[in-house]
């Protein structure tokens, strides 16, 4: 397994294999990747015969086999990608596991002519390839690459891209910024730069601006640990607790922000109920309409009942946090897994 970086050389080099798997959170970078890959193999006029594109949530072996078997059409490779290749999933379904296995022993014998590419998407930023037993059972047969978060320097290169590609100017001080504050991921960073270039209308974009309309990485934590709290899913929402936790060992700020959320979600489920829409959040609560939206769809998941159970839940584990020679750490998993006995 590679990195995206080692990757990248690679290209430079020419170094290049004929069969990879490419995977990560980020979709847009994959297809960066793929792009760098693929461009220069295939020439110009020829795209329709020699870059075969499958759909790999409803492929079989046999239709990946076709395309990497037929000849290229007036040049020395083809490319055949196989897109969201659902069927690398460590845990899939019976149909599924059958197109492994099958992929599995043809990944040995793919022809001189062919570079097959292979993506899938992590479901969660928290999925790691070597969680994923049969990605690591194919690391000796092929190349794997990883496409994970890019690091300061370079994701505010690629961003400041971004806004050239747009031909909106951004100071060096509001780019650093922003790049701090938004998801490293490069589908929510090309939506947030079109949200703040239409926002700012032509005008200089100022680091009010940037605050105003992107919620700080944390507060996209917290909304991430009450989701998955909607969805019973705990030992992923103490997943998120402990990075909490450890960019900042604050458990009154932790759960203060929860209870918040909750009171929140409980505000605009009674709004909604009422008939209210998003411009009325959007005034009262002051927030971007975004970011209400977002609010609105999350509330939709709990009933009123379970969001009164909740804040009082976090209001008990705050009182017991404030007491002395209590494990405040435990305490908080205990509230996340206290958080599935509140019934709807």
């Amino acid at each position: 397994m590679i990195t995206n970086d080692v990757f990248e050389k690679n290209i430079k080099d020419k170094t290049i294999k004929n069969s990879y798997i490419f995977c990560g959170a980020d979709e847009e970078l994959i297809k960066a990747g793929i792009n760098l890959l693929a461009n220069p193999l295939i020439k110009d006029g020829f795209q329709e015969l020699n870059y075969i594109k499958i759909d790999g949530m409803i492929t079989s072996k046999d239709d990946i086999m076709n395309a990497c078997e037929t000849m290229p059409f007036m040049g020395e490779k083809k490319v055949v990608l196989v897109y969201r290749a659902n069927f690398l999933r460590d845990k899939s379904d019976s149909s599924s596991t059958k197109v492994f296995k099958e992929m599995k022993e043809y990944l040995k014998d793919i022809p001189e002519h062919t570079v097959l590419i292979m993506y899938y998407l992590f479901q969660d930023k928290r999925e790691t390839p070597k969680k994923n037993k049969k990605l690591m059972s194919l690391d000796k047969i092929l190349t794997i690459v990883h496409f994970d978060k890019l690091k300061k320097d370079k994701l505010i290169g690629k961003v400041q891209d971004i806004f050239n590609e747009k031909g909106k100017s951004i100071g060096k001080v509001e780019l650093r910024f922003f790049c701090e504050r938004v998801q490293n991921n490069f589908n929510v960073i090309k939506r947030e730069i079109d949200k703040l270039i239409d926002y700012t209308n032509g005008r200089d974009i100022k680091k009010q601006d940037i605050e105003k309309l992107i919620p700080s990485k944390s507060e996209d934590d917290i909304f991430d640990l009450v989701d998955l709290i909607s969805q019973k899913k705990i030992d992923k929402a103490i997943d998120i607790l402990d990075e909490l936790l450890f960019k900042a060992d604050q458990h009154m700020l932790i759960i203060t922000a929860i209870e918040s959320q909750f009171k929140k979600l409980y505000e605009i489920k009674v709004g909604m109920m009422e008939g209210k829409r998003v411009d009325y959040f959007v005034s009262e609560l002051r927030i971007p309409a975004f970011v209400c939206e977002k609010l609105m769809n999350l509330s939709s998941k709990f009933s009123l009942r379970q969001l009164e159970g909740l804040v009082r839940l976090c209001v008990r584990t705050e009182r017991m946090l404030k007491s002395s020679g209590t494990d405040k750490t435990m305490e908080l998993e205990l509230m996340l897994v206290n958080t599935v006995m509140i019934k709807k």
